[in-house]
């Protein structure tokens, strides 16, 4: 499948069994990382979209909900390869890191928002107005404000040597950081999974197989199997 306008951000949740009580996170997440069928993956992330509508309508101030539904209609316009969804998604992220500034997870969101874009190729990132600059700079700040936890610094990883494969100091900085730091979350566990798998070519200093490697390991690599 082509990849278009994939923002890791996104992969900012608990991983969680399929359930009716999965709430918007979860589903994200079981879409983005543990799915490899595209129309399966659209469906959850649809229903994650409708749940988050739902609590926004409860609850305007809701910020969980402002925040996963921002994520959804991401992560369905990299299903679906809509720009007006990836356009609408920015706005949503960016008025909430306006909001949250220091929120590690939203620096991630919108990070990754830039920097997949940019990955999907000069046309993608031109028609959404894709930063390279601005997207190093959020994921840099998902790791300052992050504190010890390997979800920011794993991702983090993954998405430096994403952009520059020939950059393999400051991406395996990062990993051996994520493979010692604690993991309170499945997600946590998960980035540390992936950086001691992301070691292997790094400490090698293979800076394109560790790209390769990440572009699997980032949300929706699974659905190229």
């Amino acid at each position: 499948m082509t990849s278009c306008w994939k923002w890791t951000a996104a992969a900012a949740i608990v991983a969680a069994a399929p359930s009716q009580a999965a709430t918007p996170r979860e589903l994200l997440v079981q879409a983005a990382f543990q799915t490899t069928d595209e129309d399966q993956a659209l469906q959850l992330v649809n229903q994650a979209i409708a749940q988050a509508e739902a609590g926004l309508q409860a609850n305007p101030r809701d910020r969980e909900a402002y925040f996963q539904h921002a994520m959804g209609i991401g992560y369905r316009a990299k299903l679906t390869r809509k720009p007006g969804d990836a356009k609408q998604s920015r706005r949503m992220l960016e008025q909430y890191v306006l909001q949250n500034p220091r929120d590690p997870e939203a620096q991630l969101a919108i990070g990754g928002w830039h920097l997949d874009a940019i990955a999907d190729g000069f046309l993608a990132a031109t028609v959404l107005g894709a930063k390279k600059d601005m997207g190093v700079t959020g994921i840099d700040r998902s790791v300052q404000f992050g504190g010890d936890r390997a979800f920011f610094k794993g991702f983090a990883a993954m998405m430096h040597i994403r952009l520059e494969p020939k950059n393999v100091a400051v991406a395996r900085g990062l990993a051996e950081q994520a493979a010692r730091a604690p993991t309170p979350t499945p997600l946590d566990r998960i980035a540390k999974r992936d950086a001691e798998a992301m070691l292997i070519p790094l400490r090698a200093g293979d800076g394109k197989a560790a790209a390769q490697l990440a572009r699997r390991l980032l949300p929706f690599g699974r659905l190229d199997d």
